[in-house]
């Protein structure tokens, strides 16, 4: 079995995660959106398509949540607004 690219670091203080996954993986914040009041889910990826799901808490803990590879852009028009009529 193929050990988890995630098992040794998980979470960490939320400006050292977006460090992390800045200078070491080379990822970029490509989304974000609100998972409840106090959580904020995140993904990150490279220009290579791997790709990183990151849970930011107001306590400014971030941890990772998943990661893979082939991550595909498939929003051409930018994100979606709620119509607020």
């Amino acid at each position: 079995m193929a050990a988890s690219p995630i098992a040794e670091v998980i979470c960490d203080r939320s400006p050292a995660m977006r460090h992390r996954l800045a200078s070491r993986l080379g990822s970029h914040r490509q989304a974000m959106g609100l998972h409840g009041p106090e959580q904020v889910m995140e993904l990150w990826t490279t220009p290579q398509g791997d790709w990183t799901m990151v849970v930011t808490y107001a306590s400014g803990t971030s941890c990772i949540v998943a990661m893979g590879e082939e991550w595909q852009n498939t929003l051409q028009d930018g994100p979606q607004k709620k119509d607020p009529a």
